[in-house]
């Protein structure tokens, strides 16, 4: 009788859904049947009396029962089909849709997130989505370049439920626009303005706000320095996660007096100064930290404050490209940083034997080492490597023209648990979204 009614339910659901494809409705009517039969067996089997005419339709079922059925459907067509069936299971799917994403993202948030129009997003077309939608936690408009500040008065819909929100190349989106998010979305978590036309006003304004972010990324926004760095380092007490790669008026000042919850930093190719260093990571828990290419202000001991105990948490560091950093700034971070696991030196040119020496005689941790393409490592500093550095797992070597082939053997026949890797790693360390502590 429970198989009866089951068919009769989505013989019903079949003449509202209008699905052209009946093959395709049969597959996903077998898997919601199926499921249904399941559940309601085990419910019967725990029940001492259960009434022979108990008739049950899936229409009856309450609202958070069919909401748990559609989080559990495995496919993106499953789940847009979900919506066909009645306006009331439309409304289910619309309030359970936590993340929302277009064809022309650069990142998949998840599977189920993406939109299948393939059409440019415009104010419009955006309006309607977020109207719909109103229950997104997760949003991301990144290469949606015909949105403009006023699209994003329509965040006024989805805003105060909103965690996450990336405008990557949103050229449209100025300080206006960041007014209007701050205004928006109280509980903001994450950021991303990647190559957005913001400016330290616009960071102003996300300071002002007072919102729990935690992960912002600036890169590539030229007009912002340390002026917005400061106002957002100092408003923002849980910020974790900062990248501002590529900023090119940024020194790094303004995170001086940051939160100890700043654990992650990507500064790549900015004009960082030896005072700017010290501010990143005044906070004192500093464990990711990227300065590659920041070799304009920065000489050989430019760098030894990263060994003075604020950086005492410091597990990976990237510093290719460093090119006048020296044995002095090597040998203080190797004694002051002694959780370091990986360690980029690729194109450190100034590095000579003392530094190798220091980092094979202090940094216990270190399992993994980049030297590509440093000049100055020579036999007697490769020894040195070999010699210390005892949890070492692998060693990226290539280009480096001092050293003998008889060394590199020599290496490999002391230290036959640690792989020597011809490749160069541009960018190494987790993700920025996927390292904060929440």
């Amino acid at each position: 009788m429970l198989v009866s009614n089951f068919d009769d339910s989505f013989r019903l659901m079949k003449n509202r859904a209008h699905v052209s494809c009946d093959r395709y409705y049969e597959q996903f009517e077998l898997k919601i049947k199926s499921f249904f039969i399941h559940v309601y067996v085990e419910q019967e089997a725990e029940m001492e009396d259960v009434s022979d005419d108990l008739t049950t339709s899936i229409l009856h079922l309450p609202d958070d029962c069919l909401a748990f059925i559609f989080l559990r459907l495995d496919s993106v067509a499953d789940r847009d089909s979900f919506g066909l069936t009645s306006r009331r299971w439309l409304n289910i799917q619309n309030m359970n849709r936590k993340s929302l994403q277009f064809q022309c993202s650069f990142a998949v948030l998840d599977r189920f997130s993406l939109s299948q129009t393939n059409q440019d997003v415009n104010s419009y077309h955006f309006h309607r989505l977020l109207s719909r939608f109103q229950w997104l936690e997760h949003l991301s408009l990144s290469g949606c370049t015909e949105l403009n500040d006023s699209s994003l008065a329509s965040l006024r819909y989805p805003g105060a439920r909103l965690h996450s929100l990336h405008l990557d190349c949103c050229f449209g989106i100025s300080d206006d626009g960041i007014s209007t998010i701050a205004n928006s979305c109280p509980y903001l978590r994450v950021i991303s303005l990647y190559r957005c036309n913001i400016s330290d006003i616009g960071l102003e304004k996300l300071a002002m706000a007072s919102l729990p972010l935690s992960c912002v990324n600036l890169s590539y926004c030229p007009l912002v320095s340390d002026f917005g760095i400061k106002a957002l380092s100092q408003a923002c007490s849980q910020l974790e996660s900062v990248k501002i790669s590529n900023c090119k008026s940024i020194t790094g000042v303004g995170f001086t007096g940051c939160s100890s919850t700043l654990a992650y930093v990507d500064a790549e190719s900015c004009q960082l100064e030896p005072k700017g260093v010290t501010g990143i990571i005044s906070g004192g828990g500093i464990e990711f930290l990227n300065i590659s290419g920041a070799s304009c202000y920065i000489r050989r001991d430019g760098l030894t404050e990263l060994g003075s105990g604020l950086a005492s948490k410091l597990r990976i560091l990237n510093l290719r490209m460093c090119r006048t950093v020296g044995d002095q700034s090597i040998e203080a971070i190797a004694k002051g940083c002694p959780l370091l696991h990986e360690w980029n030196l690729a194109l450190c040119h100034e590095v000579r034997v003392l530094g190798w020496e220091a980092i094979g005689y202090n940094c216990h941790n270190l399992q993994k080492l980049h030297v590509n393409r440093c000049r100055n490592l020579c036999d007697r500093g490769l020894q040195g490597l070999r010699d210390g550095c005892k949890n070492l797992q692998v060693l990226y070597m290539n280009g480096n023209g001092r050293v003998s082939a008889a060394a590199v053997e020599m290496f490999r026949l002391r230290r036959a648990n640690v792989a020597i890797k011809a490749e160069e790693s541009m960018a190494i360390g987790p993700d920025w979204t996927l390292h904060t502590r929440g």
